[in-house]
């Protein structure tokens, strides 16, 4: 699911409706956000992969926790790894391009002139792996059906469609509510499509281990609840050819092995057991591979330089909790943690710190608000912080030394300010006589490093913080009930963001148990910057909206922003091709493919 999970079919199809007359709308084999395509109608593969690739081999992946369930649509259960891959899309993104969509399920698609509706007419040849065809039924039962009993997430990501109608033997419209949301075609388009037939006979509502049918390049193979799981390629599948899969899915077998940890895990990978890892700790990258198979060449470890936004991570306040209600008093919690030693005591030097929500990208907001983005912020004075007229964001910053006196004294001022005085050495509330306290709940003991040093800061501001470790499907379970004080989370972004922003900052979402709101913000003014983003008419025009939205969330405080990393940190077995293009959006690990001298060679030389 990592390179297909939001992969979304954009080819454009035919007008008939009465109501909705073809003349005013545009058909073609994809669509862009804003903008033209890159890829012309009669392209045979996108630039970043070898459509000569060839097929075979296996791969072994690794993740940590556990599944209990094959069914990753639903609130119920934990998932299991790659299920991604065993559906298609109605269309799928490129990774060269900001946002941008060529049909997948889907041959054409049809988009009215003012992008309040769109059409797509299937391919003749797509089949479920069982060999019936895919139909526009498939297509509206599963959008009714993921609506009615799928996770939050698609009640708000699919809310603004009116309705869905069949309009052909092989066309589906979708017609949208009242409102801009030029976006609305494409997220359309990244649709998983289900089989109606299959799920007739069974309760979608339910967790299952049975292997569900899919029409896409893998389908399920052996597994081990909560250990294993293995996707085999569907050697005959339809859409092995057709121009945005060609030189793509090339393994004969992808195996999920999972860990009980990232440090078992590691060792795993060193010791051969899986293939490929995408290193996410500093301290791993700059101590961990220091070992014979990387210096003679068997296990590489290398940086591929990507383009896409690193939007943002950072230690969340849960503001349902009444200490973190008050601006003040997370603006006071981010003096207390020090990034500047933490990137030269724990991380190497490997890391820039986050300022912005869509960081690494043209539309992380800079400096002051431009002209364009003050005609937008200019209504909204008076319920917005001042600052966000009067200064650029910056997180608090320090020397790396480890001392950071000056910024302590800063956050002592903003405590007392709110109410929170020192009593005992401890913060107090100076009307209800609460201890400031709370907890950082985390799913890896390998950030208890990164946390420690910051809660030694937080003791001597009097605030008391413990640290508590839980499995996996505790942590997921706490997350999705807001059950935490603070955790860390990250919130991606793409570089062409819209319906997402309502579901990570809306009001509507706050309170809906499993929503991506783990803030619980609840902003009319930032609700409306949402509708703004998503409504954008052009790509000047979303930047300018995006530029707004993220200023208000900057002087919000609603997190300590941590760090990103400009580059994919990749360790993988010397086994794989690997296209010669990294595009704009990283690492397609989809594109690479086995490569059987070096294979041969690599299980000749561990052999020795």
């Amino acid at each position: 699911m990592i390179n297909r999970i939001f992969s979304v079919l954009v080819i454009i199809l035919l007008g008939t409706g009465p109501a909705l007359a073809k003349d005013h709308a545009a058909t073609s084999h994809g669509i862009a956000m804003h903008g033209d395509l890159k890829y012309p109608s009669d392209f045979s593969h996108f630039d970043y992969v070898n459509p000569d690739a060839p097929k075979g081999g296996d791969v072994r992946l690794a993740t940590t926790g556990s599944f209990d369930s094959l069914n990753g649509f639903i609130v119920k259960g934990r998932a299991a790894a790659g299920l991604g891959g065993i559906y298609d899309t109605l269309a799928t993104s490129s990774a060269d391009e900001p946002f941008t969509q060529y049909g997948l399920l889907a041959e054409t698609i049809t988009v009215a002139d003012d992008r309040s509706w769109v059409e797509f007419t299937l391919r003749k040849q797509a089949r479920w792996h069982d060999g019936k065809p895919v139909t526009v039924e498939d297509v509206i039962w599963t959008f009714e059906t993921l609506l009615e009993q799928g996770l939050p997430f698609y009640r708000f990501y699919y809310g603004s469609v009116d309705r869905v109608e069949k309009t052909a033997d092989r066309s589906v419209r979708f017609i949208f509510k009242d409102g801009e949301n030029r976006e609305l075609p494409l997220i359309i388009g990244q649709l998983s499509v289900l089989p109606k037939h299959y799920w007739a006979s069974r309760d979608f509502s339910k967790t299952t281990l049975e292997p569900p049918l899919g029409s896409g390049p893998y389908r399920v193979g052996k597994f081990e609840a909560g250990r294993s799981i293995t996707l085999e390629r569907v050697a005959d599948y339809w859409g092995r050819d057709i121009p945005v899969n060609k030189g793509q899915h090339n393994f004969d077998t992808i195996r999920y092995d999972y860990y009980r940890d990232s440090s078992v895990m590691l060792e795993a990978l060193k010791a051969g057991e899986f293939d490929f890892r995408a290193e996410n700790s500093s301290k791993a990258w700059a101590t961990e591979y220091d070992i014979p198979a990387i210096k003679n060449g068997r296990l590489i470890k290398s940086q591929f330089k990507h383009q896409r936004s690193a939007g943002m991570q950072g230690f969340i306040f849960n503001t349902r909790r009444d200490i973190f209600s008050d601006r003040r008093v997370r603006q006071a919690l981010g003096y207390a943690f020090d990034f500047e030693w933490s990137n030269k005591s724990l991380f190497y030097g490997l890391y820039n710190r986050t300022r912005s929500y869509f960081e690494n990208s043209e539309l992380a907001a800079t400096g002051l608000p431009s002209a364009d983005e003050l005609k937008i912020l200019e209504p909204f004075r008076g319920r917005i912080p001042d600052e966000v007229f009067t200064a650029a964001y910056e997180p608090p910053a320090n020397d790396g030394s480890g001392n950071i006196r000056k910024n302590l004294r800063i956050a002592g001022k903003l405590l007392s300010q709110a109410g929170w005085q020192i009593k005992d050495g401890k913060r107090v509330h100076d009307v209800t006589g609460q201890e400031l306290t709370f907890e950082i709940l985390l799913n890896s003991p390998l950030f208890e490093r990164i946390v420690l040093p910051y809660t030694q800061n937080l003791k001597k501001l009097g605030v008391t913080v413990s640290v508590r470790t839980i499995d996996t499907a505790q942590y997921i379970r706490r997350n999705r009930t807001y059950d935490f004080d603070v955790i860390v989370r990250t919130f991606g972004q793409s570089l062409s963001p819209g319906n997402e922003q309502r579901n990570y900052w809306g009001s509507k979402v706050a309170d809906m148990e499993g929503g991506g709101n783990i803030m619980g913000i609840k902003d009319p003014v930032i609700d409306e910057l949402i509708e703004r983003v998503i409504a954008a008419p052009d790509r000047g025009g979303l930047v300018t909206a995006v530029h707004a939205l993220d200023r208000v969330l900057q002087w919000g405080y609603w997190l300590v922003p941590h760090w990103y990393n400009k580059f994919d940190n990749i360790v993988y077995w010397n086994k794989f091709g690997i296209p010669d293009i990294t595009p704009a959006q990283g690492v397609q690990f989809d594109a690479w493919w086995i490569d059987v001298e070096k294979d041969r060679a690599l299980g000749s030389s561990s052999s020795n």
